[in-house]
């Protein structure tokens, strides 16, 4: 038994260790592919994705997406305590999940739910948040999100929805694209719905809020 303690202790450590590295490894290299996008690219035959610094994005574009996904992104240390709340309150009806959360879910864990996954992903945010400026954070998932069926990253998204660079979105086109992240296979940002159209209103307001009112302090230049 005691050897076996053992073999334990020196797994989980082990299994700590590659945690941390993977980690720290992503804090200064970008990720070259996800697992989603790989398997992405076996049932298509191949995706889109094309890198692009956070420099040459649009500061609109990262305002859209805080005010769309996580208006509190700047505040948090990788959960959000209250929307986990209301999400509690309105019977999972509604997410609760930090973009800090789904960059560790795309960058390093499969999709689907699980435990083990679960766990991971609780144990590796907060790893993310201690080592990743919240710059780095957003630009990875700029970069790996899914905007359209094979197409990842906002450089691929931006050009195939609007025939622009990154750099020179408007802002109604910067929330057009924030707003078909939490279903991109059914939205687009080419051609919304009327139902879009208000949410991308919405995220434009809510851009000029976390703007005026400071919560973009952590990502702006």
């Amino acid at each position: 038994m005691r050897r076996l303690w053992r073999w334990i202790r020196r797994g989980v450590l082990g299994l700590a260790l590659l945690l941390v590295l993977a980690v720290l490894l992503y804090r200064f290299v970008n990720p070259p592919t996800t697992p989603y996008m790989l398997s992405e690219s076996r049932r298509l035959n191949g995706i889109t994705q094309d890198w692009v610094p956070i420099e040459n994005i649009a500061p609109v574009m990262l305002r859209s997406v805080v005010a769309a996904e996580d208006a509190n992104f700047c505040r948090h240390w990788g959960f959000d305590v209250a929307e986990i709340r209301r999400a509690i309150e309105a019977g999972g009806r509604r997410g609760a999940s930090t973009i800090t959360q789904q960059v560790v879910k795309n960058a390093y864990l499969w999709h689907g739910r699980s435990w083990p996954r679960k766990v991971l992903e609780t144990v590796m945010t907060p790893l993310v948040e201690a080592s990743w400026p919240k710059r780095r954070i957003l630009e990875v998932y700029l970069n790996i999100a899914e905007f359209d069926e094979g197409v990842f990253g906002i450089k691929a998204a931006a050009e195939k929805a609007f025939g622009a660079s990154p750099d020179e979105l408007s802002p109604q086109q910067a929330a057009y694209l924030a707003v078909v992240l939490p279903n991109p296979k059914n939205r687009s940002a080419a051609r919304p719905t009327n139902a879009l159209r208000k949410r991308a209103a919405q995220v434009m307001d809510g851009a000029a809020t976390i703007r005026a009112d400071g919560r973009s302090y952590c990502f702006e230049d």
